[in-house]
């Protein structure tokens, strides 16, 4: 049995977003605030634990509906022989998780409680978990009486000439306030089958979870008891650096430090401790405790004896009065609860005396280490748990092996694992941990025995050690309507490159080799060459302090690869800036310089194929701002920028002429041409003054480029011009450049605006306790 997908709606911004799962390990990967803490809050809400639920859980676009809701409440609940409310008006507005598992023809007999039809005999399986009214008459009645108090009230108030009651805020004024303080009252989660005939793909990353259909009753009880145990590990774990706040020595100890401690002392709880279910290995060590309370008692009986006598001699005990004696009952798990139960071995000898290993206690090791310990052993009990090893055997089975029936789905919710973990460490985490859940005899590939892995994360260097068929990249999208809420979509990029095996490859290879965080970016930025890697950052901090503000990932990619990371871009939906060169050629492939009405093409494929999908160059020189952008919606756009023509004038006293650069570095020679004019040193400085001081003609200007850029060490040249001993860095961004930027920063800041998300629907002031 598997989890094939999850379809969660009107939860939070997740309007109806449909999460694939893979059989092993589920990666969440996005930008901030793109809804990965959304589904990871509703798989815990819905599947764990139920009375989590808030009014702001709810979708913010829908209680403008709900609201409705009450207002017509409000106005039948007065009138004589009103129809009685039902769940029709509430059903496209209430949150839902539907749960889609894969089920083996020999596990039938484990689903019969959630089974469509008897005629189903395996494949897809649905339950839809709703968070909906327990009792809409007890909602409808009470909401009402609320109501009613409260028009009472400020009707009573003007009668009286109360000046202030125009302007009292009593609750609740509308449906929105009266379950932000009553929804656990009146709200639960119940379950329903769905119909796997009726099960539909999402269109444009929009899943289309099924209706239910009119009259159908919710499953009694809990229908996921004995199919799935899921547990999970939140992302605020609560450590601290030693002496921290209230862990100094003589704070407070018992709140939520030293849990490394807390979690050895539960797995010896449930999985070691000798007097649980004691087995013949236990019964050495509960002799030793034996003996030990014994000779301990004996050591109390001397020790207290003088104590004990003068007690005596106020007349306690009488001649019938019980004796006082002292015993100890020694329990193992007390070694384990104090603050130093846990210790790292600094010097297993002691150091140079060999006096002993030195010894320091959990709160003395980083926080990194506390971290993974921390998350490896809440792993291994949850494995050991759900196989019931040592001690955590059912103690009122039978002794066959037929009394052993785990839960055939085991389901792991980790957030952010990456908490205090250098990169190395992330990345063996994320390596190892589905291998650790399952290491045990009767799992290993036992396919009646699934385990799920399910991580969200912000760390490039998790995600990089994770395939694409594991990732699922939450992408933020604009409002269904205008004026609506940004939403949420979710892609899996097992399907984003289809049959392109070649693609794929080299993409996969290529982010492999550089980063991943392309994937939590808010926009990307791709250049050309080693030159443009070196100098665009530094264009970025001189120049656009607002656009460093934000998220932007930055890629080196050759113009002839660019193209081949649009598949990806795509389905992030990745704001994106492609930095490339003209690359002027001849039809028959041979590198020119640049030059108009001369039947001149562009090598460049992202110029030819993607954007503006243009090959003359005569064409690509008179390319309009617009021709350069490829827009997909509202949120997502891909710009080129490249070399286009300038005015230049080479010397003080020479005519303006026009400027053809064929790549970034004499572009950027023509937007400095005093810096370089004014040179006075050697080496290619020095190259570039003099051609543009001879070079009187569009012609001979770029004959002379050509010639050094044909020989030019590109990125040797960067690092020069890093270099320059002014303050502050005189070299300014090429023209070409400087626009693409400027779009991004528009871009990235028009899409801020759009995605603050209305508050939720309330008027002005407090309300006032009923």
């Amino acid at each position: 049995m598997l989890i094939e997908f999850v379809e969660i709606q009107n939860f939070r911004k997740l309007k109806a977003i449909r999460i694939d799962f893979a059989r092993d390990t589920t990666l969440f990967v996005g930008a901030n605030n793109s809804g990965k803490t959304s589904a990871m809050s509703a798989l815990r809400y819905f599947l764990v634990d139920n009375e989590c639920f808030q009014a702001n859980d709810f979708t913010l676009s829908n209680w403008i509906s709900i609201n409705k809701i009450g207002e017509k409440w409000q106005s039948v609940g007065d009138t004589p022989n009103s129809p009685a409310p039902t769940l029709f008006d509430w059903e496209t507005l209430l949150p839902s998780l539907d749960l889609w598992l894969s089920v083996r023809d020999d596990e039938v007999h484990r689903v019969s409680r959630v089974l469509p039809t008897l005629g189903w005999s395996g494949g897809l399986l649905g339950v839809r978990l709703r968070y909906e009214p327990k009792k809409i008459d007890d909602l409808y009645s009470d909401y009402l009486s609320s109501i009613r108090k409260v028009n009472e009230t400020m009707k009573g108030a003007v009668l009286e000439g109360d000046s202030a009651s125009p302007h009292a805020v009593l609750w609740p004024r509308d449906m929105h306030e009266f379950l932000e303080r009553k929804l656990g009252t009146y709200f639960g989660v119940r379950a329903y089958c769905l119909d796997p005939d009726k099960q539909e793909s999402p269109i444009n990353g929009m899943a289309r979870p099924q209706a239910l259909p009119g009259g159908i009753g919710p499953i009694d009880g809990d229908p996921l008891k004995g199919l799935i145990r899921i547990r999970r590990i939140d992302a605020q774990r609560d450590f601290a650096d030693v002496y921290s706040g209230r862990d100094r020595p003589d704070a407070d100890r018992g709140g939520e430090k030293h849990k490394l401690t807390k979690q050895l002392r539960a797995y010896y709880d449930n999985h070691l401790d000798p007097a649980k279910s004691p087995e013949p290995s236990d019964l050495e060590a509960l002799g030793a405790i034996r003996s030990a309370e014994k000779l301990f008692d004996l050591k109390l009986k001397i020790g207290f004896s003088s104590a004990l006598g003068e007690v005596e001699g106020f007349g306690y005990p009488g001649g019938t009065d019980p004796k006082l004696t002292i015993a100890t009952k020694i329990r193992l798990t007390d070694g384990l609860d104090h603050p130093a139960a846990v210790q790292y071995e600094v010097l297993p000898t002691g150091g140079m005396g060999g006096s002993g290993p030195l010894l320091l206690p959990e709160d003395y090791n980083g926080l990194g280490y506390q971290n993974l310990i921390s998350m490896v052993f809440r792993l291994m009990s949850f494995r050991d748990e759900w196989m019931q090893v040592g001690k955590a055997k059912k103690t009122d089975l039978a002794e066959s092996a037929d009394a052993f029936s785990p839960e055939p789905l085991h389901l792991i919710l980790i957030e952010e694992p990456e908490a205090h973990l250098h990169a190395q460490v992330q990345q063996v985490f994320i390596n190892k941990a589905y291998k650790l859940l399952r290491s045990h005899k009767n799992l290993g590939d036992n396919p009646r025995l699934s385990t799920q892995l399910v991580v969200s994360t912000h760390s490039g260097h998790v995600a990089h050690e994770c395939e694409f068929e594991q990732l699922r990249y939450f992408r933020r999208r604009p409002p269904l309507i205008p004026g609506g809420v940004p939403i949420t979509t979710v892609a899996n990029l097992s399907r984003v490159f289809g049959d392109e095996k070649d693609t794929k490859r080299f993409v996969t290879r290529y982010l492999k080799t550089t980063h991943f965080d392309l994937f939590f970016a808010d926009a990307a930025i791709l250049v050309e060459g080693p030159a443009e890697r070196i100098l665009v950052p530094q264009f970025l901090r001189n120049e656009f302090r607002e656009l460093c503000k934000s998220y932007v990932s930055l890629l080196e990619i050759g113009g002839s690869h660019a193209h081949r990371l649009s598949p990806l871009i795509e389905s992030l939906g990745l704001t994106t800036l492609i930095i490339t060169d003209l690359d002027a050629m001849l039809p028959s492939g041979l590198s020119v310089a640049p030059a108009r009405g001369q039947g001149q093409i562009t090598r460049n494929a992202t110029l030819k194929q993607r954007v503006p999908e243009k090959k003359s160059l005569d064409e690509l020189l008179d390319a309009t701002a617009e021709d350069k952008v490829k827009i997909y919606d509202n949120f997502f756009s891909i710009r080129v920028a490249y070399q286009f023509p300038l005015q230049i004038k080479p010397g003080e006293e020479s005519a303006t002429i026009e400027a053809l650069p064929n790549t970034f570095e004499d572009a950027l020679v023509y937007d400095n041409l005093q810096i370089f004019t004014d040179f006075k040193g050697d080496g290619k400085m020095k190259e570039f003054k003099e051609v543009v001081l001879e070079g009187n003609t569009t012609e001979a200007l770029g004959r002379g480029m050509f010639k050094i850029l044909a020989k030019l060490k590109k990125a040797e040249f960067a690092l020069d011009l890093l270099d320059l001993k002014k303050d502050p860095w005189p070299i300014k961004s090429p023209t070409y450049i400087r626009e693409g930027l400027f779009w991004l920063q528009d871009q990235l800041q028009r899409k801020e605006e759009e995605l603050s998300a209305p508050s939720p629907p309330q008027t002005l002031g407090k309300a006032v306790s009923e």
